[in-house]
């Protein structure tokens, strides 16, 4: 059998206020620590850290960054190639024509981008293509043709059958193309092996 203890409700116990002090122990003081002494210690704070400059050029679609230190330093940084190209339009056929005659003029290559601004792939794959552009820029040159804005008959002599189609022209000739119709990395590095097997002539 269990007993109940009696509740004490309302009381409240007062403990008695502690007046007494008393004082810690003293420790024994210990010398300061002292790290070994190097030559990046001994410079002053300005020689450590000096202030860096950065300035951005734009200039031509081309962005290039400079970075320098401003005092003894002379760690320099610059890049000029372009990051990426917007794709030159093609419009009519003999803007068409054109094109296919400057490349006959170099290297006879030129990329042809087949499109319409309403096919949503063309949409995802059109910023990989102009970075792709740049890296080939000046060698090879890449042109966007909407298929809306140019004659039927052009869009027949290119034997253009889906969108986006990414055709590589050759001596006035087509030679190769990439259907677009899959993810646009993979769509990019076929492009470029495309492109690859072309300069190497294979």
């Amino acid at each position: 059998m269990v007993k109940a203890l009696p509740l004490h409700l309302g009381s409240v116990k007062i403990f008695p206020k502690f007046d007494g002090s008393f004082d810690l122990p003293s420790l024994p003081l210990l010398p300061p620590a002292r790290l070994p002494a190097s030559g990046f210690n001994k410079l002053p704070l300005s020689r450590k850290f000096p202030p860096l400059s950065q300035k951005v050029y734009v200039t031509d679609e081309k962005v290039s960054l400079l970075g320098a230190w401003t005092q003894e330093s002379s760690l320099k940084f610059r890049d000029e190639s372009p990051v990426s190209m917007e794709l030159q339009s093609i419009s009519s056929e003999l803007e068409f024509d054109q094109a296919i005659a400057d490349a006959e003029e170099h290297n006879g290559l030129v990329i042809l981008v087949w499109m319409a601004n309403w096919c949503r792939n063309y949409i995802y794959l059109i910023p990989q293509l102009e970075r792709l552009a740049a890296d080939y820029c000046p060698r090879l040159q890449f042109y966007c043709i909407d298929v809306n804005m140019v004659p039927h008959k052009l869009v027949v002599r290119a034997g253009l059958a889906k969108m986006p189609a990414i055709q590589l022209w050759k001596d006035g000739k087509k030679q190769d193309e990439v259907i677009g119709l899959y993810k646009a990395y993979l769509v990019v590095n076929d492009v470029q092996k495309m492109i690859e097997r072309e300069l190497k002539g294979e």
